[in-house]
């Protein structure tokens, strides 16, 4: 399919700049994917939207403060020159933490990019936190190894350092607000460098009211990286090679889901996040010969969710809105039909909705 097929119209005023006060207040657009029909509603209604007997699957991933802002030291065997040191000092470096490949080792996107050498070293803030560039990798990325001074973690070091990864198109800097309102009420399992949006509207009351209703809630995690928020650039998708993510479902989630599946429950996906893991973790299962849906454990998914996609685990989404062409909306795609998503994408967009990460949301069942 052609890329250019997953295009809409978005006005830059209804892209969300900041998170509206309280968490619950955003709109909800319900979307019946059968009949293709769509009803204006409220996130406060969700509880009383579901049915009651359903199982709900969270994404407890944690965001870090995974964008740093540093300055080029050189290279250990080649320090800068005098003549270049005030260059070096002047031009900031940004890194953006994208995912962790062993202790204390990143891969990063780094800007700008083509003057950051193999060999090269950036010191962040006072100079507690030093990284060092030892290899090169697909998607423009970087490999960093960092070193603390003596006293400190690594994770203390970003706590102090580094500031919230907001995307490109909340076009203001971070403010000390967003370090909680980035971030879902239910993060516990720091790793990730994007939220997973859609869980940003639930708060402790609605989850307890969602719980009153008889609905089942378990979580598994997600690390969001490069491979949901990555932009296609092939004019097709299958052309498009996703990053890798890593995710892991807990033995007790992966029996709730297995025993709700058996038992014809529906499983209530939070996000495309929690799709992604869910389909990934089925898909391998059936590839094993397994005569579990899913089987417990880490992962790495690598999955790219498009149109004519067997789904086997998820039967109703929360999700956010998401970017024209971007692979995220050709997952919702995927699982609603491109024609009824689309239309009802123009609906929001002409009914004022919210888009993208501060935004509104919709529930597809």
């Amino acid at each position: 399919m052609r890329l250019d097929e997953f295009d809409y119209q978005l006005p830059e005023d209804r892209i969300a700049q900041h998170p509206l006060t309280d968490r619950s207040a955003s709109r909800l657009l319900l979307l019946d994917r059968a009949a293709g029909h769509w009803e204006d509603r409220q996130f406060v209604e969700l509880p009383s939207l579901l049915r009651g007997g359903e199982l709900m699957v969270l994404n407890n991933a944690r965001v870090i403060p995974a964008r740093l802002f540093g300055r080029r030291l050189g290279t250990r065997s080649q320090p800068p020159s005098r003549a270049t040191r005030r260059e070096h000092l002047r031009t900031p470096i940004e890194v953006l933490l994208t995912k962790q490949l062993d202790a204390g080792v990143w891969e990063a996107l780094v800007r700008p990019g083509r003057k950051i050498r193999l060999g090269e070293r950036i010191c962040f803030g006072d100079g507690a936190l030093e990284a060092e560039v030892i290899a090169r990798s697909d998607f423009g990325l970087r490999t960093l190894r960092f070193s603390c001074a003596a006293g400190g973690t690594f994770a203390e070091s970003i706590e102090r350092l580094g500031h919230v990864p907001l995307p490109p198109y909340i076009s203001r800097p971070d403010e000390p607000s967003d370090r909680d309102r980035y971030q879902t009420v239910f993060a516990k399992k720091p790793g990730a460098v994007a939220a997973p949006t859609a869980g940003l509207h639930f708060t402790p009351a609605i989850l307890d009211s969602i719980r009153a209703g008889g609905v089942e809630i378990c979580e598994l995690t997600l690390e969001v990286g490069l491979g949901t928020f990555q932009p296609i650039h092939s004019e097709t998708l299958e052309g498009h090679v996703m990053h890798t993510e890593s995710y892991e479902i807990p033995n007790e989630a992966a029996e709730r889901i297995c025993a709700a599946h058996a038992a014809r429950r529906q499983i209530v996906a939070v996000g495309t996040t929690v799709v992604r893991a869910l389909e990934d973790a089925a898909l391998r299962a059936s590839e094993a010969g397994s005569r579990d849906l899913i089987t417990a454990g880490r992962s790495e998914a690598q999955l790219f969710i498009t149109p004519g996609f067997r789904f086997r685990v998820v039967d109703v989404l929360l999700t956010n809105f998401h970017l024209p062409r971007s692979t995220l909306l050709i997952m919702v795609s995927a699982f609603a039909g491109r024609e009824k998503v689309l239309a009802a994408y123009r609906h929001a967009v002409e009914a004022g909705y919210r888009f993208y990460s501060y935004g509104d949301c919709m529930l597809i069942r």
